[in-house]
């Protein structure tokens, strides 16, 4: 009789390699491993909870009709996150939704967090009005990320909500350096001029 696999502390390249001879005991070892953290990226992206686990549910089955197509030269996680991704923009391309909020990361979990992950629309120490008007205009950034191409709103989220590096999304995303600020340098100009006319 084979040995029983300790499958919790096999590297991931050695779990995927089981995987891809059809072992179902490894499958379900890279869900408990990845579940979460493609569930974060994708509910950050869609900000809807159901949908979030259907994409992630449907991540998952993309995973396993393709495992024998990943190469073990590159992280599991990049290749995970690069479905992910792919799932979240084909159904963001479909269904405009509410992708964010001016107040900072819902993983947030310290002031500070909240202050490095929200935008600054507005000085401190303001009137009534003038937080009224910050509110507004918060409004209005949340719609222009909405209408950005899902690609430039993924990066813009990752960098400005989620407080993550340049190199960090580009690993999360599986994309360039080069085309990861490219892609937050035009969705900057895009938001500016979306929001040119405010600006009085």
């Amino acid at each position: 009789m084979a040995p029983v696999l300790d499958l919790a502390n096999l590297p991931d390249a050695d779990v995927v390699a089981l995987a891809q001879q059809g072992r179902e005991p490894a499958y379900r070892e890279l869900l408990r491993r990845y579940e979460r953290p493609v569930f974060s990226l994708i509910f950050r992206m869609v900000r809807d909870r159901e949908t979030a686990e259907d994409l992630a549910q449907e991540t998952f089955i993309k995973v396993l009709n393709h495992i024998d197509r990943y190469r073990p030269e590159f992280k599991l996680s990049s290749w995970l996150f690069k479905i992910a991704n792919n799932v979240a923009i084909d159904y963001l391309r479909k269904r405009t939704v509410e992708t964010i909020s001016i107040d900072g990361s819902p993983h947030a979990a310290t002031r500070a967090e909240i202050e490095a992950t929200s935008f600054d629309v507005e000085s401190r120490g303001e009137s009534a009005l003038e937080e009224v008007e910050s509110r507004e205009l918060g409004s209005a950034i949340e719609r222009a990320i909405a209408r950005l191409r899902p690609e430039y709103r993924s990066c813009i989220m990752l960098r400005h909500v989620e407080g993550r590096s340049y190199e960090e999304i580009a690993a999360m995303l599986d994309l360039p350096l080069g085309t990861v600020k490219t892609y937050i340098h035009r969705a900057r100009k895009e938001l500016r001029d979306a929001l040119e006319h405010l600006r009085t």
